[in-house]
């Protein structure tokens, strides 16, 4: 495992030859009050889309913390993007699922609402939620040393997101590429007969294409999995159902799962 500096510090605004980083309060107080970080200490900035400024603390000011940057680095463009669709499961089930999503690399988290979804937000509270998931990504990005944060978009229902999902142009909550749509491989977890696994799958794609699919949709269902017309509607929408095993996983155990495997597989095709 390659060293890391102790501290990280999420600075979303720094220009890219920036020669001192002055951070927003929040994250100055967490930085040098809740992590410590003094006079002199080393500190990776970053700004959660591929760049990165190693600094040392210049000035430890729990409101506004300045960094002196000494040197600047550029991560390599990602070779693949997965996005999560995840229905909103119960409790802070989903706070979990951000942060593990992080860690492994996604690159977006669509969050779903499903006809069996037991979770219900207005659009204030709605609004906070992701704010928090957004925040929770950062703390994961910082303890991982990921350079980059998934884009955490609005909560959509899962009839409104296949719609988008299966068009011919990119949209707001599915920002990626131009192509011929904006995934290259769709898949649908499922408990339901006629499935196939991720690594066939997966080859299959690479078998008919040539190389492996550079954007993939992974979507999980709520605790009690997506109803048979939302499945039936995924794999008119293009979804190849998958299935993770004999055990039925929970919600947050099939992203992960998932994730982890897709992550392993697109970096080794």
């Amino acid at each position: 495992m390659k060293h890391m500096p102790d501290f990280r510090a999420y600075a979303p605004t720094a220009s890219a030859d920036a020669a001192e980083i002055r951070l927003a309060p929040e994250e100055s107080h967490h930085l040098v009050t809740v992590n410590r970080c003094g006079r002199g200490d080393p500190v990776t900035a970053f700004d959660g889309r591929g760049r990165e400024w190693l600094t040392e603390c210049a000035d430890p000011s729990k409101s506004a913390t300045l960094l002196r940057v000494k040197a600047t680095r550029t991560a390599q463009p990602r070779a693949f993007d997965i996005t999560l669709g995840q229905a909103l499961p119960k409790g802070a089930t989903m706070d979990d699922i951000v942060r593990q999503a992080t860690e492994i690399g996604a690159a977006r988290i669509v969050p779903l609402l499903s006809e069996r979804t037991q979770v219900h937000l207005d659009g204030d509270r709605a609004d906070k939620k992701i704010e928090k998931w957004r925040t929770g990504a950062i703390e994961a990005a910082k303890q991982c040393g990921n350079p980059w944060l998934p884009e955490i978009t609005p909560i959509v229902t899962f009839a409104e997101f296949l719609r988008w999902a299966s068009v011919s142009t990119p949209t707001p909550v599915a920002a990626v590429e131009s192509g011929d749509h904006p995934y290259d491989l769709r898949l649908i977890a499922s408990l339901h007969a006629g499935t196939t696994t991720l690594k066939k799958a997966l080859a299959t794609y690479a078998a008919k294409h040539g190389h492996a699919p550079r954007r993939v949709l992974w979507l999980v269902g709520p605790e009690g999995d997506f109803s048979p017309a939302e499945m039936t509607a995924a794999l008119t929408a293009g979804c190849v159902p998958v299935t993770l095993g004999p055990l039925v996983l929970r919600s947050d155990t099939a992203a992960v799962y998932a994730l982890s495997i897709l992550n392993h597989e697109l970096q080794n095709p």
